[in-house]
């Protein structure tokens, strides 16, 4: 029995919204994750992120387990109190940044030793320190297994052999978490853009048995229609009873057309990012506020927003901050961006529930694909 209830109240298609309970709150689907890298998401304060709507934020193991490490963030009462959540946090295994990230990284069967980005360092990253560090040590709601993500294009060769290494390590990530009421473990599907692949670790992901079923390797290089293509079978892949993440994912439209085939959960650091360089997200596209068009545009971003940041500012103010290189325009940006991500998951909720998603993403697909 998974360890939390998920309950799918509408569907559209292939399209589903509904709520995975935890025991910190309800995450409500489709859902944003806000990227909390170390710790924090960029430029905001929890409050902020709080009143954007967001249900759940990500930690990444990687940078919290480097600085100020896992053990000084137990000792300091766990990742909720330490950064003042109360709500559910989900943490990344730290593979993906070993691999991307790191200086030198080397893989075996055991585990990936790698060099530490900030000081050289050497580390091992096991699938059981993983989970003792998510879930003992930062005490994470969900927690994610240990796995390999090949970079693409890949050989089939080379994504069956980090594919099969992902599910040795999920099950070895499985018997390290155990059985716990409190928290939960996902697997991850891997396989590149191999559609056999995918199957096979689908399969396995399921005679292991996870709480949540992850689909990974995908936004590292493939583009949207490569991603679109993958998502037309992987997602069916996995069980219809429990939530589906595909991770590090991404632009409005990935996820638009990402939950048209069938996945509940997101996480992508695009949103700061792009605040952080003066682009703003907004129903018909992106914005970069660095345009000398917007200098005596005296408009916010969205009038009708219950965010302050897109409410209260005029795009010539947030123009002139962006120019003038001023913090407050990464922070406002941020803060737009974050509630834009927000106000479209709850939009594509309120779509399935009235059974016309598919002329929501016909509509919006119009306006962001130019």
């Amino acid at each position: 029995m998974a360890a939390f209830p998920f309950n799918i109240s509408a569907t559209d298609g292939a399209a589903r919204t509904g709520v995975l309970r935890t025991p910190r709150g309800d995450i409500r689907t489709p859902a944003f994750m806000p990227v909390g890298t170390a710790g924090t998401v960029k430029a905001l304060t929890v409050d902020q992120v709080r009143a954007t709507g967001a249900d759940i934020i990500l930690g990444n193991t990687y940078h919290l387990m480097l600085r100020p490490t896992a053990e000084r963030v137990q000792r300091l009462g766990g990742l909720h109190r330490f950064m003042r959540w109360e709500r559910p946090i989900l943490t990344d295994s730290g593979g993906f940044q070993v691999m991307s990230l790191s200086g030198i990284s080397k893989v075996t069967e055991e585990a990936v030793t790698f060099a530490s980005h900030l000081d050289g360092s050497k580390h091992v990253l096991t699938p059981e320190r993983s989970m003792e560090i998510q879930a003992d040590l930062l005490g994470s709601d969900i927690v994610m297994q240990l796995d390999e993500c090949v970079a693409w294009p890949a050989e089939e060769a080379r994504a069956r052999q980090g594919m099969e290494l992902s599910a040795r390590w999920g099950a070895r990530s499985k018997a390290a978490f155990g059985a716990r009421d409190a928290q939960a473990l996902f697997g991850i599907q891997q396989g590149s853009t191999f559609e056999n692949l995918r199957r096979e670790s689908s399969e396995r992901l399921i005679e292991t048995g996870f709480d949540g079923y992850a689909i990974g390797g995908l936004a590292v290089g493939e583009g949207h229609e490569g991603m679109c293509a993958v998502l037309d079978y992987a997602p069916a892949m996995l069980p219809a009873d429990r939530p589906r993440y595909l991770m590090g994912v991404g632009k409005p439209i990935d996820l638009v057309e990402a939950v048209a085939r069938g996945v509940d959960m997101f996480d992508c650091v695009l949103p700061t990012r792009s605040g952080r360089h003066g682009q703003a997200w907004t129903w018909d596209g992106a914005i970069n506020m660095k345009n000398a068009r917007f200098a005596d545009d005296d408009t916010p971003l969205d009038e009708d927003s219950d965010c302050p940041a897109s409410r209260d500012y005029s795009k010539a103010y947030l123009h002139h901050l962006v120019r003038s290189d001023e913090i407050l325009g990464q922070v406002l940006l941020s803060w737009h961006n974050i509630a834009f991500f927000q106000a479209l998951t709850a939009a594509m909720r309120a779509a399935i529930s009235a059974g016309t998603f598919e002329a929501f993403r016909r509509e919006f697909r119009a306006r962001h694909v130019k």
